[in-house]
């Protein structure tokens, strides 16, 4: 989850909501790649997740990589919750699990040489303190009360308020993990035909990374347990968001959609303030019964967007949000498949094409379809195997068409980023069908295998 924003004065006009947003679009040249992954952090004799003191911690890894590679401590009431270093940020979800928010880079290539770099350097301090990382949606088989939780001020508000608004809202914070790209429009018009498609073709990216077949040691019937668990967690800031397809949609249009989202906090001094359920309309009138009288800054109004959840979200950029956590090469696989939907006119033209008859009962029928069966479910008879085919084979094309080289030019561009993804399109089976072959088969139903087979 997101780390606290800063800077920005105070906001007299709802007008400036938008146009914070809109302050987000740049000249094509300058689009960049942001790529984000989560993974579970263990002790590798017990299995159990890691907690965050002791000699065998999430604090000894994050210190560990302060003090040997360089990079810079975030701090919360005096304890370390994060790392910065040349524009990335290394930061903690709720339960532990270890997230890099990459730097904003021209190309995969760059995008996956940070993603390898990071691996191996958190992987050289974890061996020698006998810790796993694990890259997976969902934990196969911790329970809530194992999770540790994270000292920050913002899980601890979120918690008890995620009990209260749904029934799946503490399995998101504490035992999940996602990758995600982050990607950049050039106008308002870009950015809604970018937000249409992907939020069309986010059940695509769903079924393609599925990778969270168990939940609390067992099959769940769900190849993705973690998009399962997004369906039932707070339906006022999660969804497809069916306006986002509707004439007139715009950076005004989303403003009011998230004004419309009841707050979680207010940041202030280095701690959080509780503002549960409180309307940021409010705040912008001075009436927030959390500090009354005051106005929010563009600071608040960053820190409010980071607290909805939908499909695919906007904030100076847009968020792909649907796919699982997963193996390494599929960290480098997510970003590509969006780029190349994205960053090349006519291949984003292709995916409108390919989607824009889907209506809103279809497109939220293919979100439950790719949590149930991945590449094998479907909605009124729209298969997702053939959307994926169609969609990858168009991701090709635009990746193909930017050509952007790799070092030295001896790869002429980045469409062999997307192999893994053509291998399932090809075979028609995701990562969670092979989880689930080898549970039945040569894992004989021991669980456990998972973590010395599937970790990095």
């Amino acid at each position: 989850m997101s780390i606290p924003q800063s800077g920005g004065g105070p906001v007299e006009d709802v007008v400036q909501l938008a146009e914070y947003l809109e302050a987000g679009c740049k000249p094509k040249e300058d689009w960049r790649i942001g790529t984000e992954h989560e993974k579970f952090a263990y002790c590798r004799d017990t299995h159990l997740p890691l907690p965050y003191d002791g000699e065998r911690s999430i604090r000894a890894i994050l210190e560990a990589m302060r003090d040997r590679q360089g990079w810079n401590g975030l701090y919360e009431a005096g304890r370390i919750i994060g790392l910065e270093k040349n524009g990335a940020n290394v930061s903690l979800e709720p339960g532990g699990q270890l997230e890099l928010s990459g730097a904003p880079l021209r190309s995969i290539h760059e995008t996956c040489d940070e993603v390898n770099d990071h691996l191996k350097d958190v992987q050289a301090i974890a061996d020698t303190v006998g810790v796993g990382f694990i890259g997976l949606g969902a934990a196969p088989i911790w329970t809530h009360e194992q999770m540790p939780m994270m000292p920050k001020g913002r899980y601890k508000l979120m918690t008890p308020y995620m009990e209260t608004v749904g029934t799946h809202g503490t399995q998101m914070m504490y035992r999940t993990c996602t990758v995600q790209v982050n990607l950049d429009f050039g106008s308002e018009a870009d950015m809604v035909q970018k937000m249409r498609v992907a939020l069309a073709l986010q059940p695509v990216a769903t079924a393609l990374f599925a990778n969270s077949p168990f939940f609390e040691g067992r099959p769940t019937g769900f190849k993705s347990w973690r998009s399962r668990i997004w369906r039932d967690l707070d339906p006022a800031r999660t969804g497809m968001l069916p306006f986002v397809f509707e004439d007139g949609f715009g950076f005004e249009r989303w403003v009011d959609y998230v004004l419309d989202v009841p707050m979680y906090f207010v940041y202030r001094d280095g701690r959080y303030i509780d503002a549960l359920g409180q309307s940021f309309r409010d705040f912008l009138e001075g009436r927030l019964p959390a500090l009354p009288g005051e106005k929010p800054t563009l600071s608040d109004w960053a820190d409010h967007l980071t607290t909805v959840f939908p499909e695919a979200r906007l904030k100076r950029f847009i968020e792909m949000r649907g796919a699982d956590g997963g193996p390494w090469r599929r960290l480098c696989a997510l970003p590509a498949f969006w780029v190349g939907l994205m960053y090349d006119q006519t291949a984003l033209d292709a995916a409108w094409d390919l989607v824009k008859h889907l209506d809103a009962e279809t497109r939220e029928g293919l979100r439950v379809a790719a949590s149930v069966d991945a590449l094998q479910g479907e909605a009124n008879g729209v298969k997702l195997h053939d959307l994926a085919r169609e969609a990858v084979a168009i991701a090709d094309a635009g990746l193909k068409a930017r050509a952007v080289p790799g070092v030295g030019g001896m790869v002429p561009d980045e469409s062999h980023f997307l192999n893994a993804l053509q291998e399932s399109v090809e075979s028609a089976k995701v990562p969670a069908d092979e989880l689930l072959e080898k549970y039945h088969g040569e894992w004989g139903g021991d669980l456990d295998r998972i973590y010395e087979e599937y970790s990095y």
